[in-house]
């Protein structure tokens, strides 16, 4: 399921019309997206947790050339998947 496949779910699901359902989808996105700029979690319960985590820096190696460089600390987006949706997940796709 791509955003264009979550939109129209919703559209039908609730019954409104194609734009409102992207607009309902766009805020909540966008909602997210701006709490993590701010370094704050998401919390879905049953779904899970969205979160920024802090990597510090390291010495790497470029694949290509082998030599070695310095990765810069950086903040990227983790999720971590709530019980219920695991449990969910398990529970169809099989253990």
């Amino acid at each position: 399921m791509n955003k264009s496949d979550l939109i129209e779910a919703l559209a039908q699901e609730v019954g409104i019309h194609r734009q409102v359902s992207e607009f309902v989808v766009n805020s909540v996105f966008e909602a997210m997206a701006e709490a993590m700029e701010k370094g704050e979690g998401v919390e879905i319960r049953g779904f899970g947790s969205f979160s920024v985590r802090k990597y510090g820096s390291y010495i790497g190696r470029n694949p290509k050339t082998g030599e070695k460089i310095s990765v810069k600390p950086k903040k990227l987006p983790f999720f971590k998947v709530g019980k219920e949706l695991r449990e969910r997940v398990m529970d169809k796709v099989g253990k």
